[in-house]
């Protein structure tokens, strides 16, 4: 098995089988096993991620929604409103101009913003992750279909080569 692989990578890529990368290392093997190389590139990147990194992706898919934003512009309403009102009865806890919810703003994003880095962050590698295995699927094909190239181009040839059934 091994001279197969070194066969076919001196074929494929001009060198010998241990001088190759892991990818197409990998995919010379899969050629050689006749297994299939692709694989659940999500299931495979989701084991991999920590609890910490599993929620800052949720509350980064959340703080990105049209729930969110309905939700927190309920939200700052109500609190403007119920202000408001209280401050005809000279009790406001946040009268006009409301300093304690920019404040509660100020911190939400600053929160935010980094969460939503990380997420970015994740999803940028999990996309290297996929661009990686897809070369190894587009690399397998390539080489799939020169093999099955030469093969047809030998047959051609052996047709070619042998003498025509004569009819009688």
């Amino acid at each position: 098995m091994i001279k197969y692989f070194e066969n076919l990578a001196k074929a494929m890529f001009g060198v010998k089988f241990h001088e190759l990368g892991d990818q197409e290392q990998k995919v010379i093997e899969s050629i050689a096993n006749k297994e299939p190389l692709p694989e659940n590139i999500n299931l495979l990147f989701h084991e991999k991620l920590t609890f910490g990194q599993k929620m800052a992706d949720k509350v980064a898919s959340f703080g990105g929604s049209w729930t969110f934003i309905i939700l927190f512009a309920i939200l700052m309403l109500i609190w403007i409103a119920i202000n408001s009102w209280l401050v005809l009865a000279d009790q406001a806890f946040d009268p006009y101009p409301y300093i304690l919810l920019n404040l509660a703003l100020s911190t939400l994003a600053a929160m935010q913003a980094p969460i939503i880095m990380m997420s970015q962050n994740r999803q940028a590698a999990k996309d290297r992750f996929e661009i990686a295995a897809n070369y190894e699927i587009s690399l397998k094909t390539d080489i799939e279909m020169t093999r099955l190239h030469q093969k047809i181009d030998d047959l051609t040839q052996l047709l070619k080569t042998q003498e025509p059934i004569e009819k009688n």
